[in-house]
């Protein structure tokens, strides 16, 4: 085999554990997902299921609790997942959003502290960038975070917020300095979903199809800076 050629076959273990996924995803997921769809419902058991097979720490480093196995084999599971169920497929996508800040800017303490959790499943994040007069554009962000003191004070709303209600924590983003100039300035902020001041909801939208819902969070709170800011922009 050529050196061109090696570098784009996928390794064999990356296979098998795709084939094992796959198998997981047409006898286990697929019989459950027009349930999950007509009911609107969050698939707890099926977020079991992920963690028991190993699949949740497909994100994360083995220093971490996760598989260690990589970006590619990350979206080979999604993708066999998503041929079943595109909800379930979400919630392995969300789990690597979620913690992406973390991982990319967070301090060992902040890494240790929540990756291993997310890795075994216990613990699942949201990821609160779109805001209802911004969308998702970062440099239209309206939430802001000061200091006061030795806290940060975050003001602002989130709304379609994939696993809103569900979440342990929320890596919330926010303007932290208003002179950086567009899409910076902006700091990902690591909040517990039951931090005081933090404050869930879910509306039903007026929309033809009921289970549509405007799902956003409202923030009023303090936010204790230690170990908890994955990343200050410039």
């Amino acid at each position: 085999m050529s050196a061109l050629a090696e570098l784009y076959t996928i390794p064999q273990e990356h296979l098998d554990f795709r084939d094992t996924i796959r198998q997981i995803a047409q006898e286990r997921i697929a019989p459950r997902a027009a349930e999950i769809d007509e009911r609107a419902e969050y698939p707890h058991d099926l977020r079991r299921l992920l963690a028991e097979q190993d699949i949740l720490g497909l994100p994360f480093e083995p220093e971490h609790g996760g598989t260690g196995t990589g970006t590619l084999m990350l979206n080979m599971a999604i993708e066999e997942i998503a041929k079943a169920c595109a909800s379930t497929a979400l919630i392995l996508m969300v789990q690597e959003l979620g913690t992406l800040p973390i991982k990319l800017f967070g301090s060992e303490e902040l890494k240790q502290r929540f990756l291993p959790k997310c890795a075994s499943g216990e613990w699942s994040p949201a990821f609160a960038l779109s805001e209802p007069e911004a969308g998702s554009d970062p440099g239209g962000m309206i939430t802001r975070a000061t200091r006061d003191g030795d806290e940060w004070v975050i003001e602002g709303t989130k709304n379609w917020i994939t696993n809103l209600g569900i979440a342990d924590f929320y890596v919330v983003f926010a303007v932290t300095n208003r002179e950086a100039g567009h899409s910076r300035g902006i700091t990902a902020f690591v909040v517990e979903a039951d931090r005081p001041g933090f404050q869930r909801r879910q509306a039903r939208a007026q929309a033809r199809d009921p289970r549509i819902a405007d799902r956003s969070a409202d923030l009023r709170r303090r936010q204790d800076p230690r170990g908890e800011r994955c990343r200050r922009g410039k």
